[in-house]
């Protein structure tokens, strides 16, 4: 049996699941109550295992509440600098519910949120099933690439760049939305994913810019990480699942006013934020 001290106590590092059940529970009444609650890792020690069962618990949870369903992934740390932020050598991973996903144009009200922030990427949207173990190639067979700017947000205050991985894990990889274009569709080959040039405009003005190689080399490996990483749970990747792939830049704070992201060889997405 592992065992861990922290905070001077010794913590079993395996969870009962009456206390997964629990830490879910406080997690999902943040929903309803609008006040965002302190970070699980200044009281709990929890391991990458119990951390994503936890993922687990809350998006069950929240699917049987609201009558949601799973349509997708995101993958989040998906370049060396953010890893090295949170002590880890690879990415991590939350879960899209239905409600997750909004359209191009949409407008969101930084009301219903909590502390979003603002992340360019490529949304992948699988057209077959992915074989245990796929490949980049085998994705890019299977796959329409689009457009996309993902709002992570989280139930913890203060949460960025304050959060420790077991608390990103925790609260479902802090997803807030993801806003994926369905009319630009990436039509260029396989090796031109590498350069994928991105700029940002808000309110008109140019402010960011990213090229997707930041992304693991290649956006498409951080669906292979996933595919990977989610068999280990007994988890695959399906047809019709949507993946946000990982930002081209580091996330930046919403202010009021409308986001422009123009992806070459993809085409662009917007998002107005109201107060």
């Amino acid at each position: 049996m592992k065992l861990l001290i922290f905070g001077g106590i010794i913590l079993n590092t395996i969870i009962p699941e009456k206390e997964l059940n629990n830490l879910a529970d406080r997690l999902l009444q943040v929903y309803e109550s609008r006040s965002p609650i302190d970070f699980y890792s200044n009281e709990i020690y929890l391991d990458e295992e119990a951390a994503y069962s936890l993922q687990n618990k809350l998006i069950q949870k929240k699917c049987e509440l609201y009558n949601e369903k799973v349509c997708g992934y995101k993958v989040s740390m998906t370049s060396p600098e953010t890893q090295s932020l949170f002590d880890t050598n690879e990415p991590a991973y939350g879960t899209l519910t239905t409600s997750s996903i909004l359209y191009d144009s949409s407008t969101i009200s930084l009301e219903s949120m909590f502390e979003p922030l603002l992340e360019p990427e490529l949304m992948i949207i699988l057209k077959e099933d992915l074989s245990v173990g796929a490949t980049e190639e085998e994705v890019f067979n299977k796959c329409e690439i689009a457009a996309g700017i993902e709002i992570p947000d989280s139930r913890f205050k203060k949460w960025f760049p304050n959060f420790k991985l077991m608390d990103l894990i925790s609260d479902n990889g802090v997803t807030g939305k993801v806003v994926i274009s369905d009319k630009s569709k990436y039509t260029g080959d396989f090796e031109g994913l590498e350069n994928i040039k991105m700029e940002l405009y808000y309110n008109g003005k140019k402010i960011k810019e990213g090229v997707s190689s930041v992304v693991m080399g290649n956006p498409l490996s951080s669906v292979v990480w996933l595919s990977n990483k989610l068999g280990k749970y007994n988890k695959y990747l399906k047809k019709g699942m949507m993946i946000s792939s990982g930002t081209f830049i580091n996330p930046i704070p919403i202010k009021q006013g409308r986001y422009k992201a123009f992806f070459q060889g993809v085409g662009s997405i917007e998002v107005y934020f109201s107060n």
